[in-house]
């Protein structure tokens, strides 16, 4: 009775997917609510997936020559006034600090909703030469937005997040930079968490405060709601100049430097966990997976199962797995509602009579396919196994977005999908921003990205019918 009852309180998906999701969050026991809205807990199981992906796209950042630094929390109100774009886009967010300890402060401190300003200000002091560039900069970090609408995961008041910011001597340089690193994020998504994602380039609308461009990756969720799951943004010398920061280049001329920021945050976990998951709970990549197996003795009360259930996991771990034997009191049933609703990839089981024919059972999470396998080729089997829930989760998810994307040719049809479907619209634009907020108030339908393989799917604008200049990639996304 205890094990159906896991699974039950878990919301079918098909029936409320928002719930779902909630369900999963807190179930899977990746987070917790914390006594401030939209302040969340994560768990050791929430922030070992987090250190996985941190891991994995840190190799990846200073494979392209990316150094770590950390900033200040805390940015004074006169130095991020000098931006004046920036200050309008984080203004409605920004939770302040006014006094230290029982004394009043003589200036405002923000708390960092993002670290353009702090970053800008070490470059004034820290570049002087064109031999100091370029500077290729990163933080691991958390910041605050104090955002009216909280989601567990996907959007919380305070999150954590990596965030890139450098500084180069040509506008040139600065674009190869701010291209290069969303390939990196595309990259991560589709090879170590299996998330196929569209690359493109924001409008003027939908760009980052004070960006002269703004790149993005966007996945599609199991609801057909896109998820933006990584910025990359181009801020030209327009911040070099609000800040001053100037070099001396290789002419002996004073220069202004060009600059650029990238991010991605946890938000990626909430990505993964509606891409991938069931209800039966999460289903993990084995790439970012904290555990990649788990051993479940079978009758352990009985001689020499226990010892087994070990050896399997010795074996497995020398092989160069992440290995765990579930070794509580609990039932195995339990154990393998427990082992899938946390999403970990393979299950081995062991029992008496697989101990006297010297088998095991290897099940893997994302299609539930059971297999007999000799335990002295079970090392073998895992790698092998692993490797392909690796690529099938992605195919199954590229497929789906595949499925789920659609072309309109013209206004009339461009209605019609959004009515009918959900998922990506591919469809023509004007280039009018008021186009674009027509679309958005009469459908609650916003411009993903400007897709970098442009498509003719018609000729006309989807809103306005003018001719159009640009395939956008539209959705209703979260």
């Amino acid at each position: 009775m205890a094990d159906k009852k896991l699974v039950e309180e878990i919301t079918s998906m098909e029936e409320d997917f928002a719930q779902w999701y909630t369900d999963v969050c807190i179930k899977a026991e990746m987070i917790a609510y914390s006594q401030i809205k939209g302040f969340m807990v994560i768990k050791p199981w929430g922030y070992a997936v987090w250190e996985r992906m941190q891991a994995l796209l840190d190799a990846r950042f200073k494979a392209t020559g990316v150094e770590n630094v950390y900033m200040p929390m805390l940015i004074p109100e006169s130095l991020l006034n000098k931006e004046e774009e920036l200050v309008e886009g984080f203004a409605p967010e920004v939770a302040w600090v006014t006094s230290g300890g029982s004394e009043p402060l003589t200036e405002r401190y923000c708390v960092r909703p993002t670290s353009e300003t702090l970053f800008s200000e070490f470059y004034q002091t820290d570049v002087h030469s064109y031999r100091d560039l370029p500077k290729v900069y990163n933080q691991w970090c958390s910041v605050v937005r104090w955002e009216k609408e909280t989601r567990p995961v996907l959007r919380s008041r305070e999150f954590l997040w990596q965030e890139g910011h450098t500084v180069h001597a040509t506008a040139e340089e600065a674009r190869e930079r701010t291209q290069q690193m969303l390939n990196v994020y595309a990259d991560f998504l589709a090879e170590d968490m299996a998330i196929p994602t569209v690359r493109g380039r924001k409008t003027d609308k939908e760009k980052f405060a004070g960006a002269e461009a703004t790149y993005t990756v966007e996945a599609l969720m199991h609801d057909g709601r896109a998820l933006q799951s990584g910025t990359s943004h181009d801020f030209g010398d327009k911040f070099a100049k609000a800040y001053d920061i100037r070099f001396t280049d290789r002419d002996n001329q004073l220069k202004y430097a060009f600059q650029t920021s990238w991010g991605l945050s946890t938000r990626a976990i909430g990505a993964m966990i509606m891409v991938h998951g069931d209800d039966r709970g999460l289903v993990l990549p084995p790439r970012v997976a904290p555990l990649q197996i788990c051993v479940v003795p079978i009758q352990q009360k009985k001689e020499g199962v226990l010892d087994k259930a070990f050896e399997i996991k010795e074996l497995l771990t020398g092989a160069g797995f992440r290995v765990k034997v579930d070794d509580t009191e609990k039932s195995p049933g339990y154990k393998f509602a427990e082992c899938e609703m946390h999403g970990i990839p393979l299950r081995v089981e062991i029992g008496p009579r697989d101990i006297e024919k010297g088998v095991c059972v290897i099940v893997r999470r994302d299609n539930g396919e059971k297999a007999e396998v000799e335990i002295d080729k079970l090392a073998d089997t895992a790698a092998a196994l692993l490797e392909q829930i690796q690529k099938d989760m992605l195919a199954k998810a590229s497929a789906f977005m595949e499925e789920h994307t659609y072309s309109a040719s013209g206004a009339e049809e461009f209605r019609q999908l959004f009515a009918e479907k959900t998922g990506f619209v591919k469809a023509m634009w004007c280039g009018d921003r008021a186009c674009e907020e027509k679309i958005k108030e009469e459908l609650g339908v916003t411009s993903r990205c400007m897709p970098f393989e442009q498509e003719k799917v018609g000729e006309t604008c989807a809103c306005c019918g003018k001719p159009a200049v640009k395939m956008v990639c539209w959705g209703r996304a979260y």
